[in-house]
């Protein structure tokens, strides 16, 4: 009597894997290497066609999926307007900056932004949500904070891209686990939050003869329309994958991002990375060790 439940149950964790897989790759190698081929475009004029078709990407997935009714009622809320208005700039800031280090050679620091990430969660939930730290926990985030000192004190200076993405996704998250919306409808409402703004800088652009666009370039046209692909697809299946999955899965899943971060910016663009590197991305990686196993003993079987 159990075989058919247990079936339904292990095919729908075989396809959250496989949207999560999707939407790491994604992460990890297409969209790094999607802005890399768009390295003679602005980081500004990127951002903007990004949040513009985006938006377009994503009122269309909203018509497909039947959503108006969610979306009309997340607008006329002004306490979810006020949250998401918060969430579009912090998810625009977090793309600005990953879009200049990429086309900046800073691809290792963007990797070493994502893997503090999710113990800077950790550190959010604590002074936002009152959530109580285990002892491993606290273990993971003094050893994962070592470990960005050890970069600091070798090269002179904070690495503030690395700090910036982790603090700008984490405060995103954050401010998205207190609104309650629909994933494809949160992302629609700060898209198109963000259009007005995107299309005056890009008409100002076009004005001055700034603009890198539409001057006759069909492949790079193509690259800035599906920037919108590139940034909604990963971020719905994600959603689908989380709703699949165990959070503890998803939590060693999200590290395959920032490794293919690291892996194409070492291997593929020869960017720096010394023992030093070495040694302070040892010590993130112990800390990802201390506190995923810590979640996987903590985590309720489903």
């Amino acid at each position: 009597m159990d075989s058919e439940p247990t079936g339904v149950e292990a095919k729908r964790t075989r396809i959250g894997v496989l949207y999560a897989l999707a939407a790491f790759f994604m992460w990890g190698l297409a969209v790094p290497l999607h802005f890399k081929l768009l390295s003679s475009v602005p980081a500004l004029q990127i951002l903007a066609h990004r949040i513009v078709w985006a938006s377009v990407f994503a009122l269309g997935l909203i018509v497909v999926f039947r959503q108006w009714s969610s979306l009309v009622e997340a607008v006329t809320s002004g306490r979810r307007l006020a949250f998401l208005s918060l969430s579009a700039g912090l998810i625009a800031i977090n793309w600005l900056i990953y879009i200049w280090a990429v086309n900046s050679g800073h691809l290792v620091q963007t990797s070493l932004g994502y893997f503090i990430n999710p113990l800077l969660n950790v550190v959010l939930g604590v002074l936002f949500l009152r959530e109580r730290l285990h002892p491993a926990q606290v273990a993971a985030c003094l050893v994962a904070g070592i470990g960005v000192i050890v970069l600091a004190v070798s090269s002179g200076e904070m690495p503030w891209v690395a700090i910036a993405l982790a603090c700008s996704f984490g405060c995103y998250g954050l401010v998205r686990k207190i609104v309650p919306v629909n994933p494809l409808v949160g992302f629609c409402i700060e898209s198109m939050l963000l259009t007005p703004l995107a299309l005056v800088y890009l008409m100002m652009t076009f004005a001055d003869g700034s603009a890198v666009a539409f001057k006759g370039d069909v492949e790079l046209d193509l690259l800035l329309v599906l920037t919108g692909l590139s940034t909604a697809a990963p971020l719905i299946w994600f959603a689908a994958a989380a709703q699949r999955l165990k959070l503890s899965t998803i939590g060693l899943l999200q590290y395959l991002a920032p490794s293919g971060q690291l892996a194409l910016g070492v291997f593929a663009y020869g960017e720096a990375f010394g023992w030093v590197d070495a040694v302070a991305f040892g010590l993130i990686w112990i800390a990802l060790a201390i506190y995923t196993f810590s979640a996987l003993r903590s985590a309720p079987s489903r």
